[in-house]
């Protein structure tokens, strides 16, 4: 979607992806296979390039820092997402730069973790996620008592108070070199219950205007905190008791902004690269409410990817496929995501309802 993006400004993008069969390798300029997490396919690919830029966390930040000595143009900054890539490097920016969010401690270890909970029995419910490597809804476990402590990962963590939550809310929100903040409109997310990932989401999000404001402004003061270039994913909670705390943030375009290629003027994908190009940013508005929908692969199928009852949503109005040109399906795999968009909300939600019935990836 980043290639999609910068194919209208004729921009020449060269990828470095493990997967040789990435579906965009056919997309961009010059395709390159190798880790993202060795140094030296790191530094080598980044000495071909003006700007380089990420859109997953998990790589060699040593190389990106080397590069970013040299003089190559790196964003978001190494900096950023070093701090961004250990959760407990994460919770303790909150802190340190007086951000909301929920209580924790971090933990070195399982053993470690039933020590803090035998001292702090009233800190559970509570959530273990690993430091580093965390991704997708993978690397957290829900700790409800003390009978799933051996559920608790043993190695560095943290160990987030459960937040009794209304929704769970997100914020785009996009900084350039010359300081000039963006931000898109406050969305509302539903996550599976069981894959920690988002299911769908709904844009704008349905909360008081001084939610809303609240949020809006917290995504700036995490923009600005971080100096990020760059498009910047904010997670929130809003408490039952009206407050709204950071959950976590993504240095990168992030699936709760995918909606915007048609529902805002300007999408999240172009907003990054005018953000890394230190161009203005572009103009956020809404056309009309929209929702988006994850497209995952069926469970109890892994292989080549069928897409059941796609002409019956393109025959909806209002609703728009995207596929990710994965060639092979598994189960909850992100193969797609489909945006709707409607005017009334009411309509927009049974449109969603529609759409989760409509379609499914099988192989």
């Amino acid at each position: 979607m980043l290639l999609q993006a910068s194919i209208d400004w004729n921009l020449r993008v060269h990828v470095l992806d493990p997967d040789p069969d990435a579906p965009c390798r056919h997309l961009c300029s010059q395709f390159t296979t190798g880790s993202l997490t060795d140094y030296d396919t790191v530094y080598a690919f980044g000495q071909g390039v003006d700007v380089l830029t990420i859109e997953i966390e998990r790589v060699n930040v040593e190389a990106l820092e080397a590069l970013e000595r040299e003089g190559k143009r790196v964003f978001p900054q190494p900096s950023v997402i070093r701090t961004i890539q250990d959760k407990r490097l994460q919770k303790q920016f909150y802190v340190d730069n007086q951000l909301p969010t929920a209580p924790f401690v971090l933990t070195d270890n399982r053993v470690h973790v039933v020590e803090m909970v035998e001292i702090m029995p009233s800190f559970l419910p509570a959530f273990h996620k690993l430091g580093r490597d965390g991704y997708d809804g993978r690397g957290v476990q829900r700790i409800a008592s003390e009978a799933d402590l051996p559920k608790a990962f043993d190695a560095p963590g943290v160990l987030e108070k459960a937040v009794d939550f209304e929704k769970e809310l997100a914020v785009i929100v996009a900084r350039n070199e010359r300081g000039e903040v963006q931000t898109h409109p406050t969305v509302e997310m539903v996550f599976h219950p069981e894959l920690n990932l988002v299911d769908y989401l709904f844009a704008p999000a349905q909360v008081p205007a001084e939610v809303d404001a609240q949020a809006q402004a917290i995504a700036r003061q995490t923009a600005e905190a971080f100096g990020i270039v760059g498009v910047l994913a904010v997670e929130l909670f809003l408490t039952k008791t009206g407050e709204v705390l950071i959950n976590e943030v993504a240095p990168r375009p992030h699936n709760s902004g995918h909606h915007t290629i048609r529902a805002n003027v300007t999408s999240q994908f172009e907003q990054h690269w005018r953000a890394i190009l230190n161009l203005p940013l572009g103009d956020t508005s809404a056309y009309q409410p929209a929702a988006m929908v994850n497209l995952l692969g069926e469970d109890g199928h892994t292989g080549p990817a069928r897409y059941e009852g796609l002409n019956d949503l393109l025959a909806m109005p209002g609703v728009f496929p995207f596929l990710y040109g994965k060639a092979i399906t598994k189960p909850f795999r992100k193969m797609g995501h489909i945006t709707v968009m409607d005017a009334d909300l009411d309509a927009l939600r049974e449109k969603v309802a529609q759409v989760q019935g409509a379609i499914r990836v099988v192989s």
